[in-house]
């Protein structure tokens, strides 16, 4: 089969969606990989190191995709890529389906492509293995930024990210205890900060308390209490994730104007929305802005300013569904394995996640029942 790996073009995405490691176990097993020029260039993977891997490089965007039955990348299709798939071909990245404009979503149907969505791909205990170490490095950086933009030279409060003998800690609340708040809430505890975890999932609160011997506060985030909690806050972190739909909003902007000024906000979460009502995407370069005196860091793709280590933990967890893809056939691998087929939001252009579907209000198909169509007699 081919497989392609396109250069990114969104905006200060230096990630890349194949690692050499990954080009070659893909060759060894009979494929044929095509990968663009500089396609990972920014994570320090030369065109000479794929070339090495036995990867074919091509010098146009548009060779990838045509050549390509599947393509694997990072990130969605962007406006100015949706012309290029071949019809029918399949898409690997992380989608965001939901909170995607609805005439993507329309080109992407009539396109009639396969969308597999590396954020909704579940294992047998019901993890999101793909998702999950970008939303770890997600929950590390995190408490590194909020250290970072605490300082007075960026605006904060003037506080350190830390513990200092006769001086209280500051506070940092953290808004779910999925991969993004577990991550986060370790490496606060880990520098001395007093760390608040609210989630609504009473067994991932445990877990977090046991892990962390009882030394950082949990509690269920009841409307009353999480007011009290956000007009405490030094550093206020969202990561709150609903598979395949959008974030609800959890912090009002009631409860941002009563946060203490210089306090700063991470919403993780903005990739699907976002999780307080002030936030609005942001980028790499430009990454933060400041309402009702918080600073607020809304970056989508916060994990492409470590390119090289997300690029290669993206591929040593997503080449075993690429590979199986590859080796049976798109279908086959989606009859074989649930959680692959979990991931699948677009089925040769028919909507087939229903969270996706209701956030687009388009109707949408159970994948098994198209399946089980396709092969019937």
């Amino acid at each position: 089969m081919n497989i392609g790996v396109p250069r990114e073009i969104h905006r200060h995405e230096n990630r890349v969606g194949l690692t050499p490691f990954g080009v070659s176990r893909l060759v060894k097993q009979g494929h044929s990989v095509f990968v663009e020029r500089q396609a990972g260039e920014a994570a320090h993977f030369t065109d000479r190191d794929f070339e090495a891997a036995g990867a074919r490089t091509v010098y146009t965007t548009e060779e990838v995709y045509k050549r390509s039955e599947i393509v694997c990348r990072v990130g969605a299709l962007s406006k100015e890529e949706l012309d290029l798939p071949r019809p029918g071909s399949t898409i690997c990245a992380f989608q965001h389906l939901a909170v995607a404009p609805r005439e993507t979503v329309r080109r992407l149907m009539e396109m009639k492509l396969t969308l597999v969505g590396y954020e909704l791909i579940r294992d047998a205990r019901g993890d999101k293995p793909v998702l999950w170490p970008m939303s770890d490095m997600a929950g590390q950086m995190a408490v590194h930024i909020a250290a970072h933009y605490l300082q007075t030279a960026q605006g904060g409060r003037g506080i350190l990210m830390g513990n200092v003998p006769g001086v209280p800690p500051p506070t940092v609340v953290i808004l779910g205890a999925g991969a993004v708040g577990h991550a986060a809430a370790r490496q606060a505890y880990a520098i001395g900060a007093h760390v608040i975890v609210l989630d609504i999932d009473v067994e991932k609160l445990q877990g977090l308390h046991r892990e962390l011997a009882g030394h950082v506060v949990t509690s269920l985030p009841v409307a009353g209490r999480l007011s009290d909690y956000t007009a405490i806050a030094d550093v206020l972190i969202g990561g709150v994730l609903i598979p395949g739909d959008r974030a609800p909003f959890l912090v009002t902007e009631e409860m941002v104007k009563n946060m203490k000024k210089g306090s700063v906000i991470l919403d993780v979460s903005i990739d699907q929305g976002g999780c307080i009502e002030t936030s609005r995407p942001t980028s790499i370069d430009r990454p933060t802005f400041v309402e009702h005196g918080v600073i607020h860091y809304c970056v989508p793709n916060m994990t492409a300013n470590i390119p090289r280590t997300a690029s290669r933990a993206l591929a040593t967890v997503a080449l075993s569904y690429v590979v199986d893809m590859a080796n049976k056939g798109v279908d086959q691998a989606l009859r074989d394995d649930e959680g692959l087929a979990a991931g699948v939001l677009l089925w040769r252009g028919e909507l087939v996640n229903e969270a996706a579907g209701k956030a687009q209000e388009i109707p949408a198909t159970p994948l098994a029942r198209l399946l089980g169509e396709e092969g019937a007699p």
